[in-house]
């Protein structure tokens, strides 16, 4: 399982600035593109100086600064330039913020509030903050009214002027670093899990997920839900969406990813119970525990995951998912043949016939029928009493014991098969089952022979379970022995997570 280190022991690192998603397209819309393109921070920080360090310079509490004034997230009354009001008709949450800070880990704010390559050159947009020294004022737009699930930040007419006696913002918490190894569907109805709880406020969980917005901005920890894994995901998902929307992923991403890893073996269970929505969670908070561990869900049950997936998910997410089907598919093609090709050879290395050894080859016989009958579907009979006369020529031929009546995608009936291959030995076709098949040739039925076919048909077994061990391995973090009855050997090789493209 992968783990992090709590918060207070982690190492400081600089602000993403590798790639980002494209960003909204204007100031109060609420769209935005998940698509990746290259960052424009990377290049802005050395050249505008964004990544110099701020050592040296303290933070002016209340008790400090002899103003009477906070200086201290959210309220950084003396250093702030960007006034944040936050409205839902009932609650108001006040924040005042660095230009600096917000347009370093947002693009949507860099773009907005004018840092940049284009923040003093001719023509540009009119959305713009203006650049002096009065505060910016944002206030969320709720012309669709409180039912809308991400209302934006719109800019409103400039308030009072900053204060001049400090002209630097304090400095910022150490970042935690991004985890090194490593559309949303309605999972269930959690109703349930609030009747003893008041009922929030419409547009409550709006407030608290821009707070947690900001909250990681300034790199303190969000406050999401650490004991119910259901409501952190809805949470987090929130999250997310509001981060893609103002083109914060790599900065949210990380912390969301952190928070979830925490909830250990219950996220893989609940992973395993909706993988299609916790692989779009994964993409978008670039998590590769998280990510690939739904992918291989998704994969073993295709095409069920098909439909939750199609059209909900980016073209390169899908087309990576496909593509490890495809592969999947032509695996188990592969060793499926190599399977029907088994064979046994004599002392002299011949291959066993009827006309070479007659009990060998009955072996090879036995173990074909017993891998056929539980790879392909049983014939259908075609008369109502089809079922009373085929269990009377049942008692008159050898059973080779299907393993499990075909489920109805056949592919969850060859993992099965796989497996018991896998494990070999008395996992199937038992002792009890070889001495039945014996006797019904009495001239060959003898406890020699009965050594004999037994040793040969475990040395058939051993060369089967070689063959199949591709197939067999578990890259989850979830036990597969828990119930998970599809093949879990997709993995995710460096350089196909598709948020590095």
């Amino acid at each position: 399982m992968v783990s992090y280190p709590d918060d207070h022991s982690m190492s400081s690192s600089t602000l993403p600035g590798g790639y980002r998603p494209s960003r909204a397209p204007s100031v109060a819309s609420g769209r935005s593109s998940v698509t990746l393109r290259p960052s424009r921070h990377s290049q802005r920080h050395e050249r505008h100086g964004y990544s110099k360090s701020h050592a040296g310079v303290t933070t002016a509490s209340s008790s400090s600064s002899g103003h009477g004034t906070l200086n201290e997230f959210p309220t950084f009354d003396r250093t702030g330039d960007v006034d944040i009001i936050l409205k839902n008709g009932r609650k108001e949450q006040r924040f005042t913020l660095h230009r600096l800070y917000l347009a370093q880990c947002s693009g949507w704010f860099e773009d907005v509030l004018g840092i940049g390559d284009g923040a003093d050159s001719p023509g540009s947009s009119s959305s713009r903050a203006p650049v002096g020294k009065r505060k910016i004022r944002f206030e969320l737009d709720w012309t669709k009214g409180v039912d809308d699930p991400m209302p934006m930040l719109i800019l409103k007419p400039s308030s009072s002027p900053i204060s001049t006696d400090q002209s630097h913002p304090p400095p910022l918490r150490p970042k935690p670093p991004a985890p090194s190894n490593g559309f949303f569907r309605s999972m269930t109805n959690f109703s349930a899990l609030h009747i003893n709880q008041p009922a929030p406020e419409p547009g409550d969980d709006v407030l608290r997920t821009y707070s947690n917005l900001f909250r990681i901005f300034y790199n303190h920890e969000p406050i999401l839900d650490k004991t119910n894994i259901a409501v952190a995901y809805t949470e987090c998902k929130s999250l997310l969406q509001l981060a893609a929307a103002y083109e914060a992923l790599q900065v949210i991403g990380p912390r969301v990813d952190h928070h979830l890893l925490r909830f250990g073996s219950r996220l893989w269970k609940q992973i395993a119970k909706y993988p299609p929505s916790y692989l779009k969670l994964g993409y978008l908070a670039r998590s590769r525990a998280i990510f690939g561990e739904a992918l291989i869900h998704v994969v073993g049950t295709w095409p069920t995951s098909e439909n939750a997936l199609r059209g909900q998910v980016p073209p390169h997410v899908l087309d990576l998912v496909e593509d490890k089907v495809d592969e999947l598919d032509e695996q188990r093609r592969r060793i499926e043949a190599k399977l029907w090709r088994l064979n046994l050879t004599t002392s002299r290395g011949e291959r066993v016939g009827p006309s070479v050894s007659w009990l060998d080859w009955l072996v090879v016989s036995l173990w074909r029928q017993w891998f056929a009958e539980n790879t392909t579907p049983g014939p259908v009979g075609i008369l109502k009493d089809s079922g009373s006369r085929s269990s009377s020529t049942s008692r008159a031929r050898p059973s080779t014991s299907r393993a499990s009546a075909p489920p109805l995608n056949p592919q969850l009936a060859i993992a099965r098969i796989f497996r018991l291959v896998g494990l070999g030995g008395q996992a199937y076709l038992p002792h009890d089952e070889i001495k039945r098949f014996l006797k019904c040739s009495p001239e060959l039925y003898s406890r020699d022979n009965l050594k004999r076919a037994e040793r040969r048909l475990e040395e058939l077994k051993n060369v089967a379970r070689d063959a199949v061990q591709p197939l067999t391995r578990n890259f989850l973090e979830l036990d597969a022995s828990t119930g998970v009855n599809y093949l879990t050997c997709t993995r995710v090789a460096d350089g196909e997570w598709p948020w590095e493209d």
